[in-house]
């Protein structure tokens, strides 16, 4: 379940991924598999091979892409999301769900 976003920012994000782009979608997040996770990434691309190449490049398992819809996803958790929007520059990410040195 999703939390601390807005409808627009959830729109934009799917146009990217709808049109190709890698694309990065933070919120917070519950599910209770993952107790201690209160973040999560989703990095989108409707391109799989370039969704794929951009896995393994990061050292991620191209397999755990989830295939929904039109918006095939792959979501980072605890250190490796941190370590991966540090990598892509995206601060705001992590100041804005306070999880740059958390998780």
């Amino acid at each position: 379940m999703a939390f601390g976003i807005r409808r627009s920012e959830l729109q934009q994000w799917k146009a990217a991924v709808a049109r190709g782009e890698l694309a990065f979608l933070t919120h917070y997040w519950y599910d209770p598999r993952f107790p201690d996770m209160k973040t999560v990434t989703k990095v989108g691309c409707a391109d799989l091979d370039k969704l794929t190449a951009w896995c393994t490049a990061n050292g991620l398992n191209p397999r755990y892409i989830h295939h929904r819809r039109s918006f095939p996803h792959y979501d980072l958790m605890g250190a490796k999301q941190i370590e991966i929007l540090r990598k892509e520059l995206l601060y705001s990410h992590l100041e804005r769900f306070h999880i740059m040195y958390k998780e």
